[in-house]
């Protein structure tokens, strides 16, 4: 007889161990079952719910592919962003753009009346009876020029460099707290950092050498002496821009300012004179100071009265007030033994330019 597991008729013939052999290569481990996508219910839940037989499980999602996904992103991301950063800051300059700027090179050249300097109270009939009659106050006496694109500069560039210029002209000569207050830095922050160190020493260090007089840079009169009868100053005067090689604008500036004067501490009612000064610029930029809102002064010639010609005008100007008379026309001494300096200059402010009162 058969054991209590073998079926009444035994075990069946060519099948060693019972029927349980045949089926096992078809035999699911647990999570072959889980993985499913179809599940079947039970008896219960069939009458219970009133279910099909079956129902299409939802996919279950595999643990490693979202963290991958997100940290593919996230390098993406990161990619991105340092491209964007690296390409604002330009770390990798040109070689043009690594090369020391030029150093700024000046003149100025005092010019001394013939007579006594002419002055009257009314400042508007100082102005209607000069050359600067028809001369325009403030800003509005620099008006940029018409401009176009050059063979490797833009439109945009172009005026970029004429605003600059024309930024760096109204700083330096017609801003009150640079002309009689003292201050440098409205005027320094518009230069390219490699002629910074030159700009300081001028004004820490000055120098009739042609290289370090704060004249050259800027405007500025002695406080001590001067204030200003009028901040409306006039301006007239030209700016025009060329491209002299495929990296480089330059723009040359040539503009007469004319200043109303009265005696420090004195009242309104003090007779004021004019001052003029002529300013003849020439600046150069490179794409990096045109994005950046930057220059470099090369040249400055400046002719300024009236002076004295014995007066030293490097550091400051000392203009001659009305009534007053240059004492002598013959300029400060120049040592010819001295090496590094440049010979003094002088001129004669010609009576034409003088109002006429």
């Amino acid at each position: 007889m058969g054991g209590p597991s073998d079926p009444p008729e035994g075990t069946p013939e060519g099948a060693p161990g019972g029927g349980e052999d045949e089926y096992r290569s078809v035999v699911f481990d647990e999570s072959f079952v889980r993985a499913a996508r179809l599940q079947e219910y039970s008896a219960e839940q069939r009458i219970t719910d009133h279910a099909p037989a079956v129902r299409r499980r939802p996919p279950r999602g595999r643990g490693g592919l979202p963290r991958q996904a997100l940290i593919l992103v996230l390098l993406i991301a990161v990619a991105f962003g340092t491209a964007v950063y690296m390409g604002v800051r330009h770390p990798y300059r040109s070689p043009v753009a690594d090369e020391p700027a030029e150093p700024l090179r000046t003149t100025v050249i005092p010019l001394a009346p013939r007579g006594e300097v002419p002055g009257t109270a009314d400042v508007d009939q100082l102005y209607a009876r000069s050359p600067a009659a028809q001369f325009r106050p403030g800003a509005e006496g620099v008006p940029l020029p018409a401009s176009r694109r050059t063979a490797h500069f833009s439109d945009g560039q172009v005026v970029a460099a004429l605003f600059t210029a024309k930024d760096y002209l109204v700083r330096s000569a017609l801003d009150p707290g640079v002309l009689t207050g003292g201050e440098t830095r409205p005027v320094r922050v518009l230069l390219d950092p490699g002629q910074l160190d030159q700009f300081d020493r001028s004004f820490d260090r000055p120098t009739a050498d042609g290289r370090h007089a704060p004249t050259g840079w800027l405007v500025r009169f002695d406080p001590a002496r001067v204030r200003l009868a009028d901040r409306g100053i006039r301006v007239q005067g030209t700016m025009r821009a060329t491209e002299t090689d495929s990296a480089t604008l330059e723009v040359t500036t040539d503009h007469t300012f004319v200043y109303a004067l009265r005696p420090a501490g004195a009242g309104r009612d003090a007779a004021a004179s004019l001052f003029t000064v002529r300013r003849e610029l020439r600046f150069r930029f490179d794409r990096d100071d045109l994005r950046l809102h930057r220059t470099e002064l090369v040249v400055a010639r400046v002719q300024a009265g009236p002076l004295s010609c014995a007066e030293d005008s490097t550091v400051r100007l000392r203009p001659l007030l009305a009534g007053h008379r240059a004492e002598g026309t013959a300029p400060a001494g120049t040592d010819p033994y001295a090496t590094g300096s440049t010979p003094a200059l002088c001129g004669s402010l010609a009576p034409g330019a003088q109002p006429k009162l």
